[in-house]
């Protein structure tokens, strides 16, 4: 395991207590609210109406009392509507990909630069990274913030960053063999990729120089953590961050507990709220909120993220709470005949069979006026398929008794079904 990092090495507001990043999160709080009223038409408006004045935040109480932020409301205000400074101002704009309507558009001033900067090399510095490694960088460089967020952390951090951005997985085995990287970062599906990418070249996976693992872009469970490691040797760490917040760096976890993300509540103040919008309590399950406190050219009050988590006590940094691994989204969410499923229930329950692969797709059908689900799951390898026919028939059961849904299960031959090279799509809607 890499080492962890002494105190010596952290950024001073890592060591806050819990009191300190309460006052520090207060005074953030009112500049923002301040700053988004005064430069945003959406804020202004969404405040009036609310019946809420910038003035009325005196403590952090009262964040209840503002309004909600929504996709929607940023695609509404497509493309720079959103923003709350000049034009000459912004140093760079990033989207979403759109793929479900107009994309959401994002934008950064130099200081917003410098602190996500800031921030993603915090949460390499929690993962284990330090000065002078070499860190093998498999996001997406372009309109998506991974790629070129990671990369400039990379550098404040002081390693040395390897640019390569994603696809092309037979370049890639081969730069990790020739480049000897200490670190990736791409997507728990992508690396899954590239591990069978190696074993199909003849490489062993935990042969390379690879150490550790920055994994996110998607819900991933421990037990695909389980499963990483144990195939590449490495540590294998979760980031968190979207793009309507800031990107990656928003929250990391710690390589000493790997207990879910810390939550970097100098920049970011976290909720959870239920159903109806009402804030949680800690420790309860629900649906994540943030507000931003620092961000100058896109700042955000209360933007709904969709992912479903708790917030819990900060461990490694004791001042910052942490949120339990997400491994699940709202609009993740399938509905089969009144019972709730997460693609992930289903990944947890597939790591949980020895025999079956983690090369799996949940189809959706409606047959006879019903709706269906297939798992089309890949036989493994080096076994018959007698034997990984009798696993279907066991994840099946499984899922019936676990979840509570019929399914069927599907067996595909090893390289039927497509393979990441990001972001992976797991679930078709057939219907």
């Amino acid at each position: 395991m890499l080492e962890d990092a002494g105190a010596e090495n952290l950024d001073p507001e890592e060591c806050m207590s819990r009191a300190e990043i309460e006052a520090l999160q207060l005074e953030r709080l009112q500049w923002t609210v301040r700053h988004a009223y005064e430069n945003v038409p959406l804020y202004t408006r969404k405040l009036d109406e609310a019946g809420v004045k910038p003035t009325d935040i005196r403590s952090l109480e009262d964040l209840r009392r503002l309004p909600f932020t929504t996709k929607e409301d940023l695609r509404q205000t497509y493309p720079f509507g959103m923003f709350a400074v000049p034009m000459g101002r912004v140093r760079r704009i990033h989207a979403s990909s759109g793929t479900t309507g107009r994309p959401t558009v994002v934008g950064y001033t130099q200081t917003d630069l410098d602190n996500w900067a800031t921030l993603v090399a915090r949460s390499l510095r929690a993962s284990g990274v330090r000065p002078g490694m070499k860190v093998h960088n498999a996001y997406g460089y372009g309109l998506f913030t991974g790629g070129l967020g990671a990369h400039a952390g990379i550098e404040k951090l002081g390693a040395t960053v390897i640019p390569v951005s994603g696809g092309q997985t037979a370049r890639q085995v081969q730069l990790i063999r020739d480049f000897e990287p200490d670190v990736i970062m791409c997507t728990p599906s992508y690396l899954l990729t590239i591990a069978d990418a190696m074993e199909g070249a003849g490489i062993d996976p935990r042969s390379t120089s690879l150490k550790v693992a920055i994994l996110g872009a998607e819900p991933w469970t421990n037990q695909m953590r389980a499963e990483l490691e144990r195939r590449l040797g490495i540590d294998a760490v979760d980031i968190y961050g979207l793009s309507e917040v800031m990107g990656p760096g928003v929250g990391n976890e710690c390589i000493e507990t790997k207990d879910g993300p810390h939550l970097w509540e100098d920049h970011f103040l976290p909720e959870v709220i239920d159903e109806d919008g009402e804030p949680l309590p800690d420790g309860e399950r629900g649906e994540l909120v943030f507000t931003s406190l620092t961000k100058e050219a896109f700042p955000v009050l209360r933007y709904r993220t969709r992912d479903l988590t708790r917030l819990l006590p900060g461990t490694a940094r004791p001042g910052m709470r942490r949120m339990e691994k997400i491994t699940g989204r709202n609009d993740d969410m399938i509905i089969l005949r009144g019972v709730n499923i997460f693609p992930t229930q289903i990944e947890e329950l597939v790591l949980g069979i020895e025999t079956l692969t983690p090369h799996f797709v949940i189809e959706l059908t409606r047959e006879g006026g019903r709706d269906a689900m297939t798992v089309r799951i890949e036989r493994h390898p080096n076994l018959n398929r007698e034997t990984c026919q009798a696993a279907t028939v066991v994840l099946a059961q499984r899922i019936k008794t676990h979840i509570g849904s019929t399914v069927a299960v599907q067996l595909e031959e090893p390289g039927a079904l497509p393979r990441s090279e990001g972001k992976y799509k797991r679930v078709y809607d057939l219907r």
